[in-house]
């Protein structure tokens, strides 16, 4: 499957959901907030499937001043 994921073109086994594609990412499963196709997604969905094709946003939280 081929996903755009923060600007980048990546190819992952399919079919993926967030949990999927945050561990293949290297991505906390906490602190981050995932929109897909400029959508964002709540926690709450997160174990449905994405879409081929599709365009994610992966933002974490930062701490700091």
């Amino acid at each position: 499957m081929e996903l755009t994921i923060n600007g980048d073109p990546v190819q992952i086994d399919g079919p993926v959901d967030v949990p999927k594609l945050l561990a293949h990412m290297g991505f906390p499963d906490q602190g981050v907030a995932v929109a897909i196709d400029g959508v964002v997604r709540p926690k709450t969905r997160w174990s449905e499937e994405i879409g081929d094709y599709s365009e994610i946003d992966v933002l974490t939280a930062v701490q700091g001043g």
